[in-house]
């Protein structure tokens, strides 16, 4: 049995083990990766841990780190209230909305993870508030950035239609961008349906009256003034006066701070290109230095849980790229000898590959294999390509990518176990479907 053949067995095996023994993925993950990469592939202690993912490691800390801050100082509150009064009330347009500022952002140019790494930790707190499927928003948010994510202006669409020029391959950049729009536009309607999205649509989020204590009227004492008198029932009239559930969530200091952080976060990532994770654990120090007390135990509440399953799994996956084993798939497909089953075979190989690994490296290495039928003329290039993008993008709500990740860290008050098999199941049937869709409307037609 060749190497690469095990490599894959074994993460079967780890698969099985963690979900029928209760065991954290990413510990044995990183068990085998030593297991394989040592004796089966030949790799030291240094070559096991190339594929270490150093950079989302730091993101999923930073950003647990700095929300959980935000949740303890009741900013993540204000933000969820003030998204209500926006949308007066209305519970269910939030989804929507939050499935829309993602879009925008990866739109304009923000990397997938950095957009999810905003706008997630504010999306799930308004979920668990209002008991929202926190599945439903989380899938929101992701299908959000990878609808937007192939604009001509955007990270992944200029990275696809650079390799398109590269390769000297035909390509529409319109068709690319509206093919991943429209692709997630319409998973999210499938999932607002599926998952109580129309249960919300005669909700809303407009807090009721407190209704006034009912208090005997204050009888005159004897001696006391009339001007006394009316002076202290007129006070107590206006203590009485029903306040609503707005009233209680003022801008404090440290939440105008902590929304001064987030403004930050998104001016150094999207404006200045900086690392997200790396900007979230400076600003959250920051925070922490001038108000200890609500910050104290933010550390504790960063998903360590979900930071071990993640690396844990990646670095197996990159100890599996280290020893060839996703070129020897893919290679493998390209030499099949009809084109239209080689082109869905490639759709799913990005899709499976990608729910674990770099979706930009993915489309980086599956758009060069399919050169050569592509020359053939027999499958036409836009719709290849177009199909090849969404495949290896709409997967990333898979927990072991680093969108999917970062939504199963930042829900706050959920059973993480069961949220992360959750997110395994939805993830596993946008895997299967698809990659056999996306073919079916855009490669078989020829397009292109």
């Amino acid at each position: 049995m060749s190497a690469e053949l095990i490599s894959i067995l074994v993460l079967a095996v780890v698969f099985v083990i963690a979900t029928t023994r209760s065991i954290n993925m990413g510990a044995l993950a990183f068990a085998a990766a030593f297991g394989v990469g040592g004796l089966v592939a030949g790799l030291d202690a240094d070559g096991i841990f190339a594929g270490f993912p150093g950079d989302l490691f730091v993101v999923l800390v930073g950003v647990t780190y700095l929300f959980a801050i935000a949740r303890a100082n009741g900013t993540t509150d204000w933000l969820v209230h003030a998204a209500i009064r926006l949308v007066r009330g209305r519970i269910a347009l939030i989804p929507w909305v939050m499935f829309a500022i993602t879009g925008a952002l990866t739109a304009i140019g923000a990397v997938s993870p950095a957009a999810v790494a905003i706008v997630a930790p504010i999306a799930l707190s308004f979920a668990a508030r209002y008991g929202i499927s926190p599945l439903l928003m989380g899938a929101m948010v992701v299908h959000g950035a990878q609808g937007g994510g192939f604009s001509p202006i955007s990270i992944y669409g200029s990275i696809v239609n650079g390799i398109v020029e590269r390769e000297n391959l035909p390509g529409s950049e319109l068709t690319l961008f509206l093919g991943s729009l429209v692709a997630n536009l319409v998973i999210a309607g499938i999932v607002f349906v599926l998952f109580g999205g129309l249960k919300l649509s005669g909700r809303r989020g407009e807090p009721e009256q407190k209704k006034p204590e009912q208090k005997k009227p204050e009888q005159k004492k004897p001696g006391q003034k009339k001007s006394e008198h009316t002076e202290q029932g007129q006070k107590e009239k206006n203590e009485q006066k029903p306040e609503g559930e707005w009233g209680s969530y003022r801008l404090t200091p440290a939440i105008g701070a902590t929304l001064a952080a987030l403004v930050a976060l998104v001016v150094a990532v999207l404006g200045f290109d900086l690392d997200a994770g790396l900007s979230s654990i400076t600003l959250a120090v920051l925070l922490s230095a001038v108000w200890p007390d609500t910050s104290r135990k933010a550390v504790s509440e960063i998903a360590w849980p979900t930071v071990l399953l993640i690396c844990g799994v990646l670095t197996y996956v990159g100890v599996m790229e280290e020893m060839g084993t996703i070129d020897y798939a893919g290679h493998a497909v390209g030499d099949i000898g009809i084109p239209l089953l080689a082109a869905v075979l490639l759709c799913y190989i990005g899709a499976i590959v990608s729910a674990f690994a770099s979706s930009v490296g993915i489309m980086g290495a599956l758009i060069p294999l399919a050169v050569p039928f592509l020359a053939q003329g027999e499958i036409g290039a836009i719709g290849m390509i177009t199909a090849l993008a969404i495949s290896a993008t709409v997967v990333d709500v898979s927990p072991f990518s680093t969108n999917g990740a970062l939504v199963l860290a930042a829900a706050p008050d959920v059973d993480r176990d069961r949220f992360f098999r959750q997110l395994m199941v939805y993830g596993g049937m946008v895997v299967a479907v698809v990659p056999a869709a996306v073919w079916l409307v855009l490669v078989v037609p020829g397009f292109g």
